[in-house]
């Protein structure tokens, strides 16, 4: 499959020009037929074959899918509802002491911004927020902001600039501080080949929805077997543990006791199957369309332009003069885009679905 195949099964394609996939994606139709095959299987041969081992089985069946296009084991990717599900089961599942100190970066969602801001309330840590400029990271203002710090939270690939964090020499710094570091994933998949063994961090969220191009609902978790030693989970269900009706309980080993209980397989065996889509696309042929589409808007738009002019990402972010009111009206025109509250500017999310032509409709709807 290449991106004209790609663009082809994806039906909403056909009735505007998308650009706001840094949100949430369209969705191929085999990814939806997968699901929906699914669905219907289990609603009228499970009762007969047995429903739970039905969804059991597919859904480790997505584990592995997932987790080998992350370069994680199986055994220590948990499946959630989204990336903020994600960071949430984290952030439940430390022992905070007050006077923790927590280090955010400023370019985080507020997916990975109000659970510290709760647990600043809740258990008085303090909440340290390391200021960038132009979406970069300083590395040398980090070592001091994570000298005493527990965790540290960044994006793999900033929502607001569509700059690429260095976050192997981040989760370096943070380990030589004795701090645990926690990676919001979502916007790599899809774009980027992501290898959580060469990131090193100790967790990593992600979702299948965005440049995935799954559905909602399809949520990730990686752990890593020496950082889950350390938690202290608050949930617990029949999935997560090894004998759910023997005396006490014992967890099952890995990231799958964050699985509380009943759950539809049915986001992860569309996560599975738009992975596997990614995959046969190949990242080689994704990221050099993006970077040519990415350089023709760049070079098309007459004014300042917040993402790195040199390739990163498909998220190209630039000003506009009412941001929110030009969003609407290249909407209204079928140009799909999103406006962004920092900087307050316009963000257009470039796939390898788009075309040159999708481009152009989106700069001479600008002008």
């Amino acid at each position: 499959m290449d991106p004209d195949e790609l663009r082809a099964d994806i039906p909403a394609l056909e009735r505007c020009t998308y650009f706001n996939t840094g949100a949430s994606g369209p969705t191929p139709r085999r990814v939806v037929d997968a699901a929906t095959d699914f669905l219907e299987r289990h609603a009228f041969e499970g009762p007969v074959e047995g429903p739970y081992p039905m969804a059991w089985d597919a859904i480790d069946a997505a584990r592995e899918v997932v987790a080998g296009h992350i370069g994680a084991a199986p055994e220590d990717v948990a499946f959630t509802r989204s990336t903020a599900d994600g960071v949430n089961l984290v952030a439940g599942a430390i022992d905070w002491q007050p006077g923790d100190v927590i280090v955010r970066t400023d370019l985080e969602h507020p997916a990975g911004i109000l659970p510290w801001e709760r647990l600043a309330d809740r258990c008085d840590v303090d909440v340290r927020v390391l200021e960038t400029e132009g979406g970069r990271l300083d590395v040398d203002a980090l070592k001091d902001a994570v000298a005493d710090a527990r965790l540290v939270v960044l994006s793999s690939l900033t929502w607001t600039h569509g700059t690429r964090l260095p976050v192997s020499e981040v989760v370096e710094v943070a380990h030589d501080a004795g701090a645990r570091v926690l990676v919001d994933a979502v916007q790599s998949p899809g774009q980027h080949p992501v290898d959580v063994s060469e990131w090193g961090a100790d967790f990593v969220a992600g979702a299948g929805h965005k440049w995935l191009l799954g559905l909602w609902g399809g949520g990730f978790l990686y752990v890593d077997p020496a950082a889950l030693t350390d938690l202290d989970l608050q949930r617990i269900g029949y999935r997560g543990v090894e004998d759910p009706a023997g005396e006490g309980y014992e967890y099952v080993a890995g990231a799958r006791r964050f699985e509380v209980g009943t759950t539809s397989p049915v986001p992860y065996v569309a996560l599975a199957e738009a992975v596997e889509t990614v995959e046969v696309v190949g990242y080689d042929a994704i990221q050099s369309r993006v970077e040519r589409l990415t350089d023709r808007l760049k070079d098309g738009l007459d004014r300042e332009i917040y993402s790195p002019r040199e390739y990163e990402s498909g998220l190209v972010t630039f000003a506009a003069e009412d941001p929110e009111a030009t969003v609407q009206r290249l909407g209204e025109n079928g140009v799909v885009v999103r406006s962004l509250p920092g900087p307050d500017a316009v963000r257009a999310s470039v796939h390898a679905f788009n075309t040159a032509a999708d481009v152009d409709r989106l700069l001479d709807g600008l002008d």
